[in-house]
Order: structure tokens, then sequence, then C-alpha cells
């Protein structure tokens, strides 16, 4: 199955869960995602109640963060320099957020700044 076609419900509780085992907080996860997305916690937690797939969430956030694309490293051995489809890039892009939040790094660290 298309990882855009699975289910948001599915998956992002796997995110939380991810950074969770590493001692994070669920919050932060709603932070960076939050700050990625632009959708609100409730706005989330909506998504989550819903059918919407991992596709649907990603391309009906609400504003995209342009920062983004400051988030730099790999994500399961890829680049996210390399990544050229802008769906795929993103959902890496958020991945990789988790996983510095697993890695144990400071949100300031984390989040690019202007």
């Amino acid at each position: 199955m298309d990882v855009f076609e699975m289910k948001f419900s599915k998956v992002f509780p796997l995110l939380i869960a991810k950074a969770v085992r590493k001692g994070r907080e669920e919050d932060e996860v709603y932070h960076v995602t939050q700050w990625l997305t632009g959708y609100s916690k409730d706005a989330l937690r909506k998504m989550l109640e819903s059918e919407a797939t991992y596709g649907d969430f990603l391309r009906g956030a609400p504003s995209m963060n342009p920062l983004r694309f400051g988030v730099k490293g790999s994500v399961c051995g890829v680049k996210l320099e390399t990544i050229e489809d802008p769906l795929m890039k993103d959902l890496r892009i958020l991945d990789k957020l988790v996983d510095d939040l697993a890695k144990g790094k400071q949100m300031e660290k984390i989040l690019p700044k202007q």
C-alpha cells in the first residue's frame, strides 16, 4: 500500500509512539507537526478522527512552513535535499523532525529559524 493512501489515524500515532518511547512528550510531536503544516492541535485531532489519508493530511495542510526546507539530513538513508517529489519531501521532513525529537535533540535545534 502506498504511504499516502494509509489512514492518517494509523500513521500519526506511530510517530507519537516513536518519540514517546525515547522519552519525549506527545505534545512535542504535535508541536513539530503544527510548525510544519499549520494545523492547529484541534484540527490535528479532527484529522485523527476522520477517514483522511496521510496524503490528504499533507495536501490539505493549511500553511506549510516555508522554513521547512531548512531541515537537513537523511531519513532512511535518503538525503532530504535529493527528494524531488514535493509531497514525499514534506512527508520525510516530518519524519526527520520526529527522528530528531526521538534522538533527544532540543526543540531549538530541530526547527530551523529564519
